[in-house]
């Protein structure tokens, strides 16, 4: 069935269809129209779930973790400060190999205050344990909500994961989404069932404490199995097309990237702009490319290394900045490519922090930027921020 909902609604009808057993909820804007509309599901019996209204963002995800220690389905949401406050609960989520899934409604960190949407947030916890994607539309905020469970718990997996939405680009404006039938949620993701519970019948240890001589077992195998989510993705998402219709790219979305003289890279909703300005390019005679990246954590190495190996420039927008640094996304993607020996010209593009508008005029710019680069022209590892110029503004 059509309906027109919002990024919010719409990753509430995603939630529903994965029947969670627990719900803890905490409101913070953008993301508690997330949280209200499963308590107005849960009231009206749509969806059968215990649902915890509780006292701050670290408790939503203290409950999560307790209640996934029982071996139930759970769920939470948070957004900005409230996914600060919920740090020393992430690494203990991931390190229990619980396969809690979170949405996180993007948003600016304070100072100053600002309630509209940057990426600053999660960017700023990927060393967490998490597995993080990032959606570009309702209607995938919506899938990625079933397929989150379907990763998460997958046997090689075991981990937790967060659904990045866009806040207020995302999460408050209204699209047309397609929400499957109940029967078809349940055709493609089963009941959760794990062995990583407490059980009285076979006890069991959950969150124990490691010596330095076991530690690192642990540390590896956590990381070892992250690297198993792009398979599993793969598979996931093959059986979501089967059973919905609707088919996903896997690690990456690439864009015209087969031919690309330069490609810009980013995340989360401003993909669409910038595949918009690559057509216009492409109509120019330019050859422009776009590669959105989609799951952050794990790093997608091969997938980044294959769109790119051709390009003679590599640009990365982000609405992030590692204050002294460059840019969280940019800093990953060069690593990755390194790696995959594949060492191009390249710039980052800063824009949309604390919700900026990141215009089509600044989207153009950028490519023009990186058009220069790939001609020889310019110094490579420039950061640029959108709209701010050399000498002004005031403090």
């Amino acid at each position: 069935m059509r309906n027109f909902l919002s990024g919010n609604e719409a990753f509430a009808e995603g939630v529903r269809l994965a029947r969670p057993q627990v719900i803890s909820a905490y409101p913070i804007t953008p993301q508690t129209t997330v949280v209200e509309a499963l308590a107005s599901m849960v009231e009206d019996g749509s969806l059968s779930a215990e649902y915890l209204h509780v006292e701050s963002e670290h408790t939503a995800l203290a409950a999560a973790i307790g209640a996934a220690a029982t071996g139930a389905r759970t769920f939470t949401a948070t957004s900005s400060q409230g996914l600060l406050y919920m740090a020393e609960c992430l690494t203990y989520a991931s390190g229990g190999r619980f396969p809690i899934v979170m949405m996180n409604a993007n948003r600016a960190l304070a100072l100053p205050w600002n309630i509209y949407g940057d990426q600053r947030d999660s960017l700023s916890l990927l060393d967490h344990g998490w597995i993080q994607v990032y959606a570009e539309s309702n209607q995938e905020a919506l899938d990625l909500a079933l397929m989150a469970y379907a990763v998460a718990e997958d046997p090689r997996v075991s981990l937790p994961v967060m659904v990045n939405v866009d806040g207020f680009a995302l999460t408050h404006t209204y699209e047309s989404v397609e929400v499957p039938t109940a029967d078809e949620a349940d055709a493609f993701l089963p009941p959760y069932r794990t062995a990583n519970k407490f059980d009285f019948e076979n006890p069991v240890n959950i969150g124990y404490s490691a010596g330095p001589d076991f530690n690192r077992y642990y540390q590896y195998w956590h990381h070892r199995d992250m690297l198993a989510v792009g398979a599993v993705v793969e598979e996931v998402e093959a059986r979501f097309a089967e059973v919905f219709g609707r088919a996903y790219p896997g690690m990456v979305d690439a864009y015209l990237c087969e031919d690309a003289d330069f490609v810009l890279v980013t995340l989360g909703s401003a993909a669409g702009l910038a595949r918009d300005v690559a057509d216009e390019l492409r109509a120019a005679g330019k050859r422009a490319g776009v590669l959105r990246i989609r799951y952050l954590r794990p790093m997608p190495d091969a997938a980044l290394a294959r769109a790119l190996v051709d390009a003679a420039a590599v640009g990365v927008l982000e609405q992030d900045i590692s204050f002294g640094g460059t840019g969280t996304v940019y800093a990953n993607v060069l690593a990755s490519l390194a790696r995959a020996g594949v060492v191009r010209p390249s710039a980052n593009f800063i824009g949309g922090l604390g919700g900026d508008d990141i215009s089509r005029e600044a989207m153009r710019g950028a490519f023009a930027h990186l058009e220069a680069l790939a001609a020889g022209e310019g110094a490579s590892g420039e950061v640029v921020f959108f709209g701010v110029e050399e000498e002004g503004g005031k403090r």
